[in-house]
């Protein structure tokens, strides 16, 4: 998939003027690191999920996948990956595709498949990013406990590997 033209240095100002505004080893209560969420407090730093939750606010944003220029469909996104996640993936869209000042049909297509590859995305990495380490790890165990080639004392039935 290609996400089109992307601005590395515009990524990166993004990203350093979030962390200077924190300082270093900023963090939640929660464990939240990620600067684009994190405020200060007295006491420390709070995220936006826990500053809603603490007044009593939905921890949940509407978010536009193919930005509010282009499209009035919605989706609740937790408010921390809305903000340090998505709303992060449409600034490398072109600024012209997301803004789509003149309306154009054809940026409203260009947006709404921008913004469906980065929500397939983004459920994706939810629903199924923990799978493959957990699997690692779990082969590791495995292995500890049953040795090398484990599975042939498991079942006849196990995939085989086509090596």
């Amino acid at each position: 998939m290609t996400k089109g033209p992307v601005d590395p240095i515009a990524e990166y100002r993004r990203a350093e003027k979030a962390q200077r505004r924190l300082g270093k080893n900023a963090k939640c209560k929660c464990g939240e690191t990620r600067p684009e969420v994190l405020s200060r407090l007295s006491g420390g730093y709070i995220c936006e999920k826990c500053a809603r939750k603490k007044i009593g606010r939905s921890e949940f944003d509407r978010h536009h996948p193919a930005g509010k220029s282009n499209c009035r469909l919605t989706i609740p996104i937790p408010a921390n990956d809305h903000r340090a996640r998505l709303s992060v993936e449409q600034y490398s869209w072109p600024p012209r595709t997301l803004q789509n000042r003149g309306r154009s049909p054809l940026l409203a297509v260009a947006a709404c498949v921008r913004g469906f590859l980065d929500t397939v995305t983004y459920l994706m990495d939810g629903l199924l990013g923990w799978i493959p380490s957990t699997l690692e790890e779990l082969d590791d165990k495995l292995t500890d406990l049953l040795g090398r080639q484990w599975w042939n004392r498991l079942s006849s039935q196990a995939p085989r590997s086509k090596r």
